[in-house]
């Protein structure tokens, strides 16, 4: 198992409750607040029910800091357990397909699953205004059938969202495992693995203490009137 320092964080995270909201981007929706840590009882449960044993990093993390909660951009979605069942919650945690976790992450490089669409189409090329829009909305189905299909984020956790539709996941399944994902499919952008200054793969841990480092350089930052 990969050896974590996680100690101290929530103290840290704690400290910059003091801090403007505006001077970081995202804290005025987790608000600075961690919620409390998983039980291992709690996390052996979550495990049994997704099928699969979450990356060592993640998982320490959720029993020794938090189940969710402050973290990069809009903060970590929170696990919750309703009706028995752990499923995450947030704008987009929906996203997570719970059943499909063991599934292998399909992809080992950027791919956008959109870019061999073919262009909108045109309303000049058309005769009348509803030739044109059943044209419109005929692309449209296509497009989000092949840029939406959840069989492109199998085997992934949706951790948090940066706005606009744009989301952030780790690999739970497949040659990708424990790395760090985009999701920019809101803009057409496809799935991209986050990555450091030299192309290196990022995982939960360097992400989250990235994440707070410079949350904490900003806090320090004078502020100018």
């Amino acid at each position: 198992m990969t050896n974590i320092d996680w100690s101290g964080v929530r103290d840290r995270v704690a400290a910059l409750s003091a801090t403007p909201e505006a001077k970081v981007f995202g804290a005025n929706g987790h608000r600075w607040l961690l919620e409390p840590p998983l039980e291992p009882t709690e996390l052996a449960e979550l495990e049994e029910q997704l099928g699969v044993r979450l990356p060592d990093d993640y998982r320490s993390f959720l029993l020794e800091v938090s189940r969710g909660g402050a973290g990069p951009f809009y903060g970590l979605f929170p696990l919750r357990r309703v009706d028995g069942r752990w499923r995450w919650e947030g704008d987009g945690a929906e996203l997570t397909e719970i059943g499909a976790l063991a599934e292998p992450f399909p992809h080992t490089g950027p791919v956008n699953p959109a870019a061999d669409l073919p262009e909108p189409p045109d309303e000049e090329d058309f005769g009348t205004v509803e030739e044109f829009t059943a044209a419109e909305d005929a692309y449209w189905e296509l497009h989000d059938r092949v840029a939406y299909d959840p069989r492109h984020t199998v085997g992934t956790v949706y951790l948090c969202h940066l706005g606009c539709a744009y989301r952030q996941m780790l690999v739970v399944s497949g040659p990708e495992r424990g790395t760090m994902w985009a999701d920019d499919s809101a803009d057409d952008g496809g799935f991209s693995p986050l990555a450091g200054p030299h192309g290196e793969r990022i995982g939960f841990a360097r992400w989250y203490l990235d994440w707070l480092d410079e949350a904490t350089a900003k806090a320090r930052e004078p502020v100018h009137s």
